[in-house]
């Protein structure tokens, strides 16, 4: 089936979203009303909202509120579900109580869109059932500030959290913060099975295997894996206190997924087209959108007349499968003719031509000073010497022995060197000495990098503009300059350390001095790049108001035992 047919499948995918219009005077709703109440001669077992609760994609008078409920043994029938909405904590002040539906197509997920709130609002939110009792813990989420109702505005930027690499102490800070939205770019799961990526020394020890224990292939997998990250204490605290804008990455699908297939897909794991169906349907079961169409979760929030945020699919929906430098080996090295070729081939896309055009207008009608592009990807380039970039995937691939680590270091010094005494315009520099540091290549094809063409397309709508890039998925910390292909600086890009997915010290290693190192070598070498941290978990603090961008970037002390203590390693700010 061609990607097409697939994504007009997806499309006609219908969730039952329950709609309700918020209004003063709203009173307790009670069981009697919807013809139905507690049984007392029926003892209830095994019933309740047992994923928490959660809201999504808040606007300036709308909010989706989320549960799961997990019907009693004895119910019979369709479970109803009340939900009350309040300004305040003790329902007293209420602007909904109305029975709603558990979608039983849909794992028992409950999608409510609330309309007619007031904007910049918090609001508490709970569900119950007066049939069993069951009462869900409260939830506050809060509207968008229209334009003049805010001075600031803070989102926590989050991405790749893996169940089995260690705890989820990354979003218990962010249910501590003071962030006005939680802003997750995907990877909220791994499909892989237990044992496999992410598994380490902690990971029996802190009962965070992987259920289902295979990879996830199929619906009914899919849905296990979403309850088990989603019975994470300290993400349900994050859901429960901030409301999120989501976007998925490649490991909700699989590893290195591109619209046709995935690297981590084999033929002997059945048809592509159908695991992704399954695996996005799951994803709007547990993550819903606003979006008039499933297959496209592209969308943009004006906020507070400052910010617009435009989170984008770069992963599923338009991508052209990335490139490889492994089909341009020859005996000699790199086919450097072939590679760039196809590299510079203007008919690749990441987005893919309708979101493009999509992205295309709301960049260029946006009036707002910010114009924020939620990336699941790194949008700034990683240009490295080519030298060091094949060393550097050989240690990547797995082989990092103390030779090739030595190897790395004494090629890292000499190049070091060569950028130094370029920078202090040394007169003796020989030609073959600069051709070193400045015969460059792209680090990760898997990123906008490997999309350059169209990158710069993007630049180009977005000139005259202040624009700023939040990226995830490298499991590391970056701030970058967006240069375009002539050196102009179009913006600048705030990416985010992972939840719990390991770094690059799974491949260095953890002492410190290396580590310190290998930041450094960086640093110096990719030209926009300005600062890194390769070791720690964390997320981005991005704030704005109306004269300045400021990013924070905070990390977690371990993921090995429960701390939610933070220490912001990096503070950069944008005017």
């Amino acid at each position: 089936m061609d990607n097409e047919n697939i994504l007009q499948r997806l499309s006609r995918r219908r969730f039952l979203r329950n709609t309700v219009i918020a209004g003063a005077g709203a009173i307790i709703l009670p069981s009697a009303l919807v013809g139905c109440g507690k049984d007392d001669d029926v003892n209830y077992a095994g019933q309740g909202f047992n994923e928490g609760v959660a809201s999504f994609d808040p606007s300036t008078d709308k909010v989706i509120l989320w549960t799961r409920y997990t019907p009693a043994s004895q119910e019979t029938g369709k479970p109803v579900i009340l939900l009350d909405v309040a300004r305040d904590k003790n329902f007293t002040s209420l602007v909904v109580s109305q029975s709603v539906q558990v979608d039983s197509n849909s794992d028992n997920t409950v999608h409510v869109d609330v309309s007619n709130l007031t904007a910049n609002t918090k609001y508490y939110y709970r569900f119950r059932s007066e049939t069993t009792n069951a009462v869900s813990v409260t939830g506050e989420t809060k509207t968008m500030p229209a334009a003049g109702q805010a001075t600031e505005f803070k989102m926590a930027v989050v991405s790749c959290a893996n169940f089995q690499a260690g705890l989820f102490n990354v979003y218990g800070a962010v249910a501590e913060s003071d962030a006005d939205v939680v802003v997750h770019l995907g990877d909220y799961i791994y499909e892989y099975g237990a044992g496999g990526y992410g598994t380490n020394a902690s990971t029996t020890t802190l009962n965070r295997a992987h259920k289902p224990a295979g990879e996830i292939l199929k619906l009914a997998d899919y849905r296990e894996r979403y309850r088990q990250y989603r019975s994470d204490e300290q993400l349900q605290k994050a859901h429960q206190l901030k409301p999120f804008i989501c976007v998925w990455d490649d490991h909700e699908v699989a590893n290195d997924a591109y619209k046709d297939g995935a690297e981590n897909h084999q033929a002997n794991e059945g048809d592509f087209a159908t695991r992704k169906l399954s695996a996005i349907q799951v994803w709007h079961e547990y993550l819903p959108a606003r979006v008039q169409d499933n297959a496209k979760i592209y969308r943009n929030f004006e906020i507070a007349g400052m910010v617009n945020l435009i989170m984008l699919d770069t992963r599923i929906v338009g991508r052209d499968k990335q490139l490889s430098y492994t089909d341009y080996l020859t005996q000699t090295g790199i086919n450097s003719n072939a590679f760039l070729a196809a590299w510079q081939n203007p008919q690749r896309s990441i987005l893919g031509a309708e979101q493009k055009s999509w992205l295309t207008t709301k960049l260029s009608s946006s009036t707002v000073k910010w114009q924020v592009l939620g990336n699941q990807v790194l949008m700034g380039k990683m240009y490295m010497p080519a030298e060091l970039l094949l060393l550097t995937a050989q240690i990547a691939g797995g082989t990092a022995t103390p030779a090739l680590l030595a190897q790395y270091n004494t090629l890292v010094t000499q190049l070091a060197t060569i950028k130094g005494r370029m920078l202090q315009n040394d007169p003796t520099l020989t030609a073959a000495e600069k051709a070193r540091v400045q015969t460059v290549l792209p680090y990760n094809l898997d990123a906008w990098d490997g999309y350059p063409v169209e990158r710069e397309a993007v630049y180009a709508v977005a000139n005259g503009k202040k624009l700023i890039s939040l990226a995830g998925d490298t499991h590391n910390a970056w701030y970058s300059d967006l240069t375009d292909v002539n050196g102009r600086r179009a913006g600048a890009e705030f990416a985010t350390a992972s939840v719990s997915s390991p770094g690059f010290e799974a491949i260095f290693g953890t002492d410190p001095a290396t580590v310190a190192a290998f930041e450094q070598a960086n640093a110096l070498l990719i030209e926009d790049l300005q600062y890194m941290d390769a070791s720690r978990r964390g997320y981005v603090m991005a704030s704005f108001t109306a004269s300045q961008a400021k990013s924070e970037w905070r990390h977690v002390n371990t993921i090995a035992s429960k701390s939610t203590t933070t220490v912001t390693t990096k503070t950069v700010t944008e005017s």
